[in-house]
């Protein structure tokens, strides 16, 4: 199982598209798949991953309305990744509105979360860890490792 750490600096280029990290995109495989993550990330599942979670999801009871939401509002998001012939993808409108990438934001953040790899608006990202070096402490502590 792929496991992905680390964070790397890109942008969005004039297209709106984006070139996974070359360490990360080797342990996606060729099929992999993007999907609205918290925060206003954007999560990035391998195929495999993306597989597990779905068959997880097929399992929730038809009569449970509320469960059915929830697995509509995921599933609704979930869309298989194409690369172009230079190993390119595109943020589609929605995607870059999930993310608050606004006309003028184009610096990016993919950061490894071990089971997938988010895509960050860099200026959300820096706000999202403003005092991580006055928690880490705290918040490492709390890991259940």
């Amino acid at each position: 199982m792929a496991k992905f750490t680390g964070e790397y600096f890109h942008q969005l280029d004039a297209k709106n598209r984006i070139r996974i990290p070359a360490k990360f995109r080797k342990e996606l495989g060729d099929e992999y798949y993007f999907a609205y993550g918290t925060n206003h990330c954007i999560f990035v599942f391998t195929k495999e991953k993306m597989d597990e979670y779905l068959d997880q999801l097929s399992q929730v009871k038809i009569s449970d309305l509320e469960a059915q939401r929830r697995l509509r509002m995921f599933a609704r998001t979930c869309v298989q990744v194409e690369e172009d012939n230079q190993g390119r993808v595109v943020l589609s409108p929605e995607f870059r509105r999930h993310a608050l990438l606004g006309a003028g934001d184009k610096d990016l953040v993919v950061s490894g979360a071990v089971n997938r790899i988010e895509i960050w608006n860099k200026r959300v990202y820096d706000e999202y860890n403003a005092g991580f070096e006055d928690d880490y402490d705290k918040l490492f502590s709390q890991l259940d490792i």
